[in-house]
């Protein structure tokens, strides 16, 4: 089975790669040395991966399901680079397929087991299905809600009468004799007397003919949760046969099982993922890691934490943990052209840390020109720690008492400040707030935009039940505010002079997006519904003007957009 593939099936043959800066560093610490190891996503691995897109993209079959796919770029005995590819889990339910790497040995060993196991699962998936699937639910939900109108219209009469009672109790009260008085509150407190008994008769009918079938559903919901119990059992029993039969191999020669790696436990699927079976294979085949990369592609996942087309680093439950003992005896590369620095002994590592291109520094703040795919500040997952910030602390000496004043999404490029104290941050957060901060933003539109110039207002806002995804929402959202200008018109595309007055998240983004702004998504912003394949979102910070809170003067920083 060919496994190994030529540059050429997935970038032109004459593919130049002007940045090879790395966007991304898949690492983790050698289990014997301590060391710790590296390896980078290039701006080569992810062209490759873009090629690899292109290729799913024109097969439907691989747009059925969502799922990572990975590309490791690796260098033979003889000094050639080939390609490796691979896929997490199963492809349309093969764990082998022509062309991809295979999974991890181990998986034989419980073949038999698995397929009982997985019969087992299915059959209660399909129980579930049913049981969730039942009559007595809907009959349940037609009464419930017709007993609701019947007891808010009975509501509603009641309401209307205990009115009208009041009106008549305030007017007799000044018209009848005595006793003729007393006879008639009796008679109107007689009516209220009927109305409440009326009320828990209709109670009564309606407990009398749900009950029976919440006691149902209730016996089919424990039943559902008994199966879901049985189904995690099962589930865990075949992870800890797998984790036990399934072996790793390391550039050291080493071999383990999974369960020796993690003996305190694994979550389902640890050793399926792209990166275990790239690096395995890579080190039992004798070929050397140049750089890697793993992108979603299918269906978004089911939380929508994973987007398709978009590239994401080491998961953190299964590979991560996995990624020192995977990297170790790996030997380090020589330097390469872009600013890559060769690994420093003191630091330890396969690769060097990123240059990032500073526009401007002095004793209070920083300024860089943060590079499209690198986080401004580091995420709340070890597989999201690579960042501006992160990279500067790292690299400068007074680096742990940087705080970053404001933030660009990942995907964005262009000026980013970092200041250098705190008094220097709260007074730039406070110009940042009150929006005496000048920003111009640069992007290329996926289509043409047919006015030139104007403003967009809208209502944001972030559900929490969809993140990072903000929507227009006149009733929860804050305001927004952006001027436009149209700077030309290229073949299909529009660039366009973006000015933010406020600084919603995601802001020019949905401006561009939505049909009540230019209702045209920014060129790469899978988010927000672009499919053109693209290397990066089309959208560039790039002017800063504010006042230095130190020295007084006016700075007007700008970085020059690379697309």
């Amino acid at each position: 089975m060919v496994v190994l593939h030529a540059l050429s099936d997935f970038i032109d043959c004459d593919f130049a790669i002007a940045d090879s800066s790395s966007s991304y560093w898949y690492e983790g610490r050698c289990p014997q040395s301590g060391v710790r190891l590296k390896l980078p996503r290039t701006s080569m691995s992810e062209a490759i991966a873009h090629g690899l897109m292109q290729y799913l993209a024109n097969n439907d079959c691989y747009s059925r399901e969502g799922k990572m796919y990975g590309i490791l770029l690796v260098e033979l005995p003889n000094g050639e680079e080939r390609v490796l590819k691979a896929f997490s889990g199963l492809l349309n339910g093969c764990s082998v397929v022509e062309g991809w790497v295979p999974p991890i040995p181990g998986r034989d060993e419980v073949a038999f087991e698995e397929s009982r196991t997985l019969a087992q699962l299915d059959a209660i998936k399909q129980e579930i299905i049913t049981l969730k699937q039942l009559t007595e639910r809907q009959q349940y939900e037609i009464l419930f809600n017709d007993f609701e109108q019947q007891l808010q219209a009975m509501s509603d009469r009641h309401r209307h009468c205990k009115h009208q009672r009041q009106e008549k109790r305030q007017q007799i009260c000044n018209t009848l004799t005595p006793e003729a008085l007393t006879i008639a509150l009796e008679q109107l407190d007689e009516e209220s007397r009927q109305q409440g008994i009326e009320r828990r008769q209709l109670k009564r009918q309606q407990n009398a003919v749900l009950q029976p079938l919440q006691q149902v559903i209730a016996a089919t919901d424990a039943r559902i949760s008994e199966l879901k119990q049985r189904r995690k059992a099962l589930s865990r029993q075949l992870q800890a046969q797998m984790h036990a039969s399934y072996s790793l191999t390391n550039f050291s020669g080493r071999s383990q099982s999974l369960q020796q790696l993690m003996p305190e436990g694994l979550p389902t699927g640890t050793g399926d993922c792209c990166a275990p079976k790239l690096l395995h294979y890579a080190a039992t085949h004798n070929l050397k890691p140049l750089a890697m990369a793993e992108f979603w592609w299918g269906e978004s996942s089911v939380n929508q934490d994973k987007i398709p087309g978009e590239f994401y680093g080491a998961c953190a439950e299964r590979c991560q943990p996995l990624m020192g003992f995977l990297l170790s005896g790996l030997r380090p590369n020589p330097i390469r052209e872009g600013g890559v620095r060769s690994p420093s002994p003191d630091r330890g590592g396969v690769w060097g840390e990123v240059t990032l291109p500073i526009i401007y520094e002095d004793e209070w703040l920083i300024a860089v020109n943060k590079p499209a795919g690198l986080l401004s500040v580091p995420g709340r997952y070890r597989d999201r720690q690579d960042s501006v910030l992160s990279r500067l602390r790292n690299l400068l000496a007074d680096g742990m008492a940087l705080v970053s004043v404001h933030r660009l999404d990942r995907e964005t490029s262009g000026i980013l400040l970092v200041a250098r104290d705190r008094q220097t941050h709260r007074q730039l957060s406070q110009q940042f707030q009150q929006r005496q901060v000048h920003k111009v933003y640069e992007a290329i539109l996926s289509g043409v935009l047919t006015v030139e110039q104007g403003k967009i207002e809208l209502r944001l806002w972030g559900d929490p039940e969809n993140r990072p995804y903000q929507k227009v929402d006149c009733q929860h959202g804050k305001p927004s505010l952006t001027h436009f200008q149209v700077m030309a018109r290229e073949g299909d595309y529009t660039r366009v002079e973006f000015t933010p007055l406020t600084g919603r998240t995601h802001q020019l983004r949905v401006h561009a997006a939505d049909a009540r702004g230019l209702g045209i998504t920014i060129l790469g912003d899978r988010l927000y519904g672009c499919c053109a394949v693209t290397s990066r979102l089309h959208l560039h910070a790039r002017e800063l003007r504010f006042e230095h809170p130190q020295i007084g003067k006016t700075l007007h920083l700008q970085a020059i957009t690379p697309f």
